[in-house]
């Protein structure tokens, strides 16, 4: 018997959890490409990050899955942990959608449901008709697979000892907890076990004194999804998959600790009969005012989450923090991602350059050992990038992206260029320190003031991508002539001096290959504002 009822709650479950799939997927389609977008774009007031997480998880039909899109945005760089925790609090309230849906009685429905949905399919072509056809088939199938297990734990009203252990969570409220936690652990849904809650109360097994700790427990086990989500993301990922944590452990702490009573009496006034729609209530309940109580603690749960997860600075340097393929989905947000990403690899080679030259110049083996250890985050970088350049290109992106694209490709290669380059002043810096080569004071400040121009020329070809500014791209091009003038002319004032016996010949040699090198990374800081005016134009 007890393998029997395992077999048709699990089949009742699956079509519950494909129905409720099915129903989001078709609301997502009907709300448009956009959706995503809006999570990214309308939440620099956190009061109306609420509402959008509110939304977009009605939509979606899952806490998990918005606040796993959060963590993508956060790992990005599109959106901030500011901003993240309101989406997150608002994706808690989202998610009871589907716990009051599924507590009124509409089995009755649901075939005709599925009937007009499956008419609807054979009909009309169309996405829009295929997405509203899937919304009303996966509402049919999410209330049949609600029969199934109804009808599945009947037997178990017979068996005494099932519904004392039921009833034992309300009188120990940490089992209660636990066994919430652990069930949407299993299910990765937090609206499963509270259908698999409401199954249990219509068959009169499972009274609202325990099924609010099992409630409390499934908000903490929802958060799992997010944490798996942030493994090997950015540290503020993380930190966005700790504030879903944070919040929810706190909920639950005042909810069992503090409110547990009061909210019983309340939901058992509202419905004095009906347990299935004190479970839905109940849930609803305990968002909304979870909401309330921490919205005035949203920093304080941000702060939380960065001593937890603390960065340090050497954990940025050489890092991909922007880029993640959840957002590929997402072409016009993954492209800005690459960019940023792209200007990160541009501000570290810069630095590189600069590191190089010090190291020159001051014979400091140091700096010539940072400007190694770091060209190789800067190989990295380049790889990274360029895997996801090539798999958003593959994506559905209008023709403008496409030549964006296509010149970012460009640009990372001349920014790793630029790394090549300042390697190579490394090298020849470590090959003048090895012989203790001389530079007169001439040389060294002919090379001060054409390395300040041309990591001027550098910067002001990142600040035209991050800009998009044709008059700062156009700086750039007047810089590389400045660049490539004042390289004649140190050129041929090492000459002079060589000529006339001023300085050490192989000293010279190493002089002239470093202005060479200076001279190229101009070129490379042309290509890039090159490519940002005709991404424009």
């Amino acid at each position: 018997m007890y393998f029997t009822i395992f077999l048709e709650v699990v089949a009742g479950l699956g079509l519950f959890l494909y129905g409720m799939n099915l129903m989001g997927t078709g609301l997502q389609r009907a709300a448009g490409d956009k959706l995503k977008s809006i999570v990214g774009l309308l939440t620099k007031n956190r009061f109306i990050a609420v509402f959008v997480g509110i939304f977009v998880t009605a939509i979606i039909q899952s806490s998990s899955a918005t606040t796993v899109m959060v963590v993508g945005f956060v790992n990005a760089g599109i959106m901030q942990l500011s901003q993240a925790i309101g989406v997150i609090m608002g994706a808690n309230v989202g998610t009871t959608v589907t716990a009051q849906l599924v507590s009124f009685n509409l089995e009755k429905v649901a075939p005709v449901a599925v009937g007009i949905g499956i008419i609807m399919q054979i009909v009309k072509k169309g996405n829009k008709s295929k997405s509203y056809a899937d919304i009303l088939i996966g509402f049919g199938i999410l209330f049949v697979g609600m029969v199934y297990m109804k009808d599945a734990v009947k037997p178990l009203r017979e068996i005494a000892a099932f519904k004392d252990m039921l009833i034992n969570f309300g009188s120990n409220p940490f089992l209660g907890i636990l066994m919430g936690f652990g069930l949407t652990l299993l299910l990765q849904s937090s609206s499963a076990s509270i259908g698999i809650l409401i199954a249990l109360a219509a068959e009169g097994l499972l009274p609202i004194t325990a099924a609010l700790p099992i409630l409390y427990g499934d908000n903490i086990g929802t958060c799992t999804t997010a944490l798996i989500s942030s493994i090997g993301a950015s540290k503020n990922a993380q930190r966005a998959a700790i504030m879903h944590l944070t919040f929810n452990i706190i909920g639950t702490l005042i909810f069992s600790l503090i409110l547990n009573v009061p909210i019983m009496s309340f939901v058992v006034h509202l419905d004095p009969t009906d347990v299935t729609r004190q479970i839905a209530n109940a849930h609803t309940l305990f968002n909304i005012i979870n909401v309330i109580i921490q919205f005035p603690l949203a920093n304080f749960i941000v702060k939380f989450s960065q001593i937890v997860i603390p960065i340090k600075d050497e954990d940025q340097v050489g890092m991909v923090t922007h880029l993640d393929k959840r957002m590929l989905e997402t072409p016009s947000i993954a492209l800005e991602s690459a960019f940023k990403e792209c200007i990160n690899m541009g501000i570290l080679a810069k630095s590189n350059v600069q590191r190089a030259v010090e190291g020159f110049i001051e014979k400091d083996s140091e700096k010539v050992e940072a400007v190694f250890r770091y060209e190789q985050d800067i190989n990295k970088m380049e790889r990274e990038i360029i895997d996801y350049l090539i798999a958003l290109s593959n994506a559905e992106i209008s023709l403008e992206d496409r030549v964006v694209v296509d010149g970012l490709f460009n640009t990372v290669n001349d920014l790793e260029r630029i790394g090549d380059h300042a390697e190579n002043i490394a090298e020849l810096a470590q090959n003048s320190i090895e012989n203790n080569l001389p530079y007169s004071s001439e040389s060294k400040e002919e090379l001060i003031n054409m390395v300040d121009k041309v990591l001027y020329a550098v910067e002001s070809s990142l600040d035209a991508m991050r800009t998009g500014d044709l008059e700062i791209a156009q700086r750039v091009r007047e810089l590389e002539e400045k660049v490539d003038i004042m390289e004649k002319a140190c050129r041929a004032g090492h000459i002079y001096r060589l000529n006339n016996n001023m300085c050490n010949p192989e000293s010279g040699i190493m002089f002239l290959d470093v202005i060479s090198n200076l001279e190229r990374i101009s070129d490379h800081a042309t290509n890039i504002a090159d490519a940002v005016v005709n991404s424009i134009v």
